[in-house]
């Protein structure tokens, strides 16, 4: 048993939040929040969580629609991963990101939650759709460390630690994590809470064997054909993968892992997107 104050904790975000990587559509999604409300339910049976992270949203998306009813669930924490959507699209405006990020966590602390958020990782030694998106991803740290410092919100910084990069905390879309990789993240979120015993989180995994140029462009090129063709071909028409789906768990309930949670998608066509595994939250 794990002593801390929470009693309510609503989880708001993209993908990453809602669990894609950990899991798919037919056994249910896991991700760092569920670890996360795990860890913290852990001897406390008045503990209760929600998640309302949509996949494929924008961070404007997730000011509009999961803000409001986040505050209206009078949650006592909340975690905010936001921004991972805007990064890789073009026409990326740090400043109004930030902006909508920064307007989540003053209404939150307001409101008496205790307030958590994630920076972002060094993406590019990830998935070759982020190599060139560094500078965008220091920016809009920085900004967001910011932000998080004028209202008090805790930072899990994943930008500093190596590990966060390595390809194993990956899914095989490479914009994703992985089922260690949300593991990872929840334990570093535990650790940033004040939780003990996660202080370990950011250590390193054991060296992989050097792979050679010609096996690397290999890789990328068939995660080019399985992921990234598909991913620009529904950025061209205007779709996204979160059209037409609903939050995970859009009620503070008590924890318990669920067996299966069935997709919250109206239509086969995002049945069939969500089966494919599309990078982008």
């Amino acid at each position: 048993m794990t002593t801390h104050p929470y009693t309510r904790y609503v989880a708001i975000g993209d993908s990453q939040t809602e669990g894609i990587g950990d899991g798919d559509d037919l056994h249910g999604y896991r991700g760092w929040a569920d670890r996360l409300a795990e860890i913290l339910a852990d001897g406390h049976p008045d503990f209760t969580y929600a998640n309302l992270a949509v996949r494929g949203k924008v961070t404007a998306q997730i000011r509009a629609e999961q803000l409001g009813p986040a505050l209206a669930l009078k949650p006592d924490l909340v975690t905010v991963m936001a921004g991972m959507n805007d990064l890789v699209r073009p026409g990326f405006d740090a400043e109004r990101v930030a902006g909508d990020i920064e307007e989540m966590f003053a209404r939150l602390t307001e409101s008496g939650a205790r307030v958590a958020t994630v920076t972002f990782p060094d993406l590019g030694k990830v998935s070759p759709l982020a190599r060139r998106a560094l500078p965008r991803v220091l920016d809009l740290n920085a900004r967001l460390c910011a932000a998080a410092d004028r209202h008090g919100v805790a930072v899990l910084d994943t930008f500093p630690h190596p590990v966060t990069a390595d390809p194993r905390l990956w899914s095989l879309d490479r914009m994703h994590a992985g089922p260690l990789g949300h593991a990872r993240i929840a334990s570093g979120m535990a650790c940033t809470l004040g939780l003990p015993g996660h202080d370990d989180w950011a250590a390193p995994l054991p060296r992989l064997a050097p792979v050679s140029a010609l096996r690397t462009a290999s890789g990328d090129a068939r995660w080019a054909v399985a992921f990234l063709g598909p991913w620009a071909w529904r950025r061209l028409r205007g779709r996204s993968s979160g059209d037409g789906r609903t939050a995970k768990r859009p009620e503070p309930t008590p924890w318990a892992r669920p067996h299966v949670a069935r997709p919250h998608v109206s239509g086969s066509q995002g049945e069939a997107e969500g089966r494919a595994g599309f990078p982008g939250g």
